[in-house]
């Protein structure tokens, strides 16, 4: 659980990514230094840091709000101050987005971000009846690029002609951008495409989604116990798709919170004498 500060560091804020106390991210840099940055912190949007009650309302108290500028001075300082006197549990990014590449911690290619969907919530589509590829696909989007994305499953012949119709971006059909690649799944394409792929657990997840999502259990351990357990959620969700989606977010979050944090822990009982 966050503690309620002034201030977050750079490493709290990214333990707290995928977790229940994942904060929204708000980026209060210059326009015109936002504009002109490649790189974009973790599910930020951009908001203008003068206008905190005209955008503060549609982010709401239940999550806290992280406040992110260049360094962590006045752009952030201001626009905390002003949200946690209307009552937000605001903080401040320590350091800014200066702290937090000093840090080594991972940033989004925001220019194929823009690319992609230059206005959030972006659109996104994809086939239904999901099991492995197109669960973990929209977990990354929601938790890594943008935390209110829509998702839509369509029958698999009319992805093409839904994004062309709707402007959403698909996913994970053949002939497109964001699709396998040889021996790799969508994930890994959409790892490679955003710069995430070099993070240690987005990599080792993806090793383990790899195997699970083309008959590859070799790959890693967990790989076929992934295969299990998605495709008897997809079992239990019949036609249900956001309902599957719902709970396969839960199976992602959970096993990223391994790779972060318990990767190491050995559970045996009864232990032996």
């Amino acid at each position: 659980m966050l503690s309620p500060s002034y201030s977050i560091s750079p490493k709290d804020l990214w333990n707290a990514v995928a977790t229940r106390d994942a904060p929204h991210i708000v980026d209060v840099r210059r326009r015109d230094a936002y504009e002109q940055s490649p790189q974009l912190l973790l599910g930020a949007i951009w908001r203008d840091a003068g206008q905190t009650q005209t955008w503060s309302a549609e982010l709401g108290h239940a999550r806290p709000i992280v406040i992110a500028c260049k360094a962590g001075h006045e752009m952030s300082q201001a626009a905390v101050a002003r949200l946690r006197a209307d009552g937000f549990d605001a903080r401040v990014l320590e350091g800014g987005y200066e702290a937090w590449a000093n840090a080594g911690l991972p940033f989004v290619a925001k220019a194929e971000l823009d690319r992609l969907t230059p206005k959030r919530p972006g659109l996104w589509v994809t086939r239904r009846r999901p099991k492995i590829d197109r669960i973990v696909c929209p977990w990354l989007i929601r938790r890594f690029l943008d935390p209110q994305a829509h998702i839509l499953y369509v029958d698999p012949d009319e992805v093409v002609n839904v994004a062309r119709e709707t402007g959403a971006v698909p996913f994970d059909v053949k002939d497109i951008e964001l699709s396998h690649d040889g021996g790799r799944c969508t994930f890994d394409t959409m790892l490679k495409l955003f710069a995430l792929e070099t993070e240690p657990s987005l990599a080792r997840m993806a090793l383990i989604v790899r195997g699970a999502d083309t008959a590859r259990p070799d790959l890693a351990p967990e790989a076929a116990g992934l295969h299990a357990v998605s495709l008897g959620l997809s079992a239990l969700a019949g036609d249900d798709d956001h309902g599957l989606l719902e709970r396969g977010f839960m199976v992602y979050d959970a096993l990223f919170a391994w790779l972060r944090f318990a990767a190491e822990e050995r559970h045996n009982w009864p232990a032996a004498a």
